[in-house]
């Protein structure tokens, strides 16, 4: 099964080019480009992840 990758809600808002992916990965969170969804991905701990997103909600 492959994994299901996101877009935020609110990259629809204002640009639109400048947008990220994530998905939930057996080994963490994928981070992908959402204009090159074929390229490289990042692989996060979902501690990591969460402690990322938590601190943008600041």
């Amino acid at each position: 099964m492959s994994p299901k990758w996101r877009k935020s809600t609110r990259s629809s808002q204002g640009t639109s080019e400048q947008c990220v992916e994530v998905a939930r990965l057996s080994e963490g969170i994928g981070v992908r480009d959402s204009k090159n969804p074929d390229g490289p991905n990042l692989v996060v701990s979902r501690d990591a992840f969460k402690a990322f997103t938590a601190a943008l909600k600041k």
